[in-house]
């Protein structure tokens, strides 16, 4: 009994923080520069870990920059949080959501930035929002601390996907819809 309510305390908990997530501020004017600081600070730590994708990032036809808290529980994954798409300059804010299936325990604070390689790819994305896909792993890390390996898929060939994880510790491989839509307070 006492092991199921600190299970049922765990999930409840998982769920809570990823049902919370958003940008910070208390005017449309603060959760957009909250939003634009992310999205400056995950480019930033992208081009260091990865300086080619400066480069890769002006070809492409518009790119996404997005925050989320993941909690995977067992045989359930969910995450949630808040971007910006950008496209010649024009921003969309943005939020998602995902639920996901695939054996797992942790919970991450990470962040992922997708590169669109045509107009027609970016604006599905920012008008539809859906995409699915699969990732595989593990990571323990808090600050400059620790460390993070893994792999994530996309259906879609015209999509370039970076994952990087800024804190937390989990182990997973799960298979998940992700629902990316406008946010109408930001926009």
């Amino acid at each position: 009994m006492k092991k199921s309510l600190q299970i049922f305390a765990l999930v409840f908990v998982g769920f809570l923080v990823t049902a919370c997530m958003g940008a910070k501020g208390n005017t449309q004017a603060e959760k957009r520069a909250y939003v634009d600081n992310m999205k400056s600070q995950s480019l930033a730590e992208l081009y260091q870990e990865k300086p080619n994708a400066k480069a890769q990032i002006s070809t492409m036809a518009g790119y996404a920059v997005f925050n989320s808290i993941n909690t995977n529980l067992f045989l359930l994954s969910t995450a949630s949080g808040y971007g910006v798409a950008e496209n010649g300059g024009k921003k969309t804010y943005m939020k998602m959501y995902s639920a996901g299936i695939g054996p797992g325990l942790g919970i991450k604070d990470y962040r992922v930035v997708f590169m669109f390689r045509n107009k027609e790819t970016y604006n599905k994305f920012v008008e539809e929002g859906w995409e699915f896909g699969g990732s595989a792993d593990a990571a323990a890390k808090s600050g400059e601390k620790g460390g993070e390996a893994g792999a994530q898929g996309s259906i879609d060939s015209d999509i370039v996907i970076y994952t990087m994880t800024e804190a937390g510790i989990a182990l997973q491989a799960t298979v998940a819809g992700t629902k990316y839509w406008k946010d109408d307070e930001l926009n």
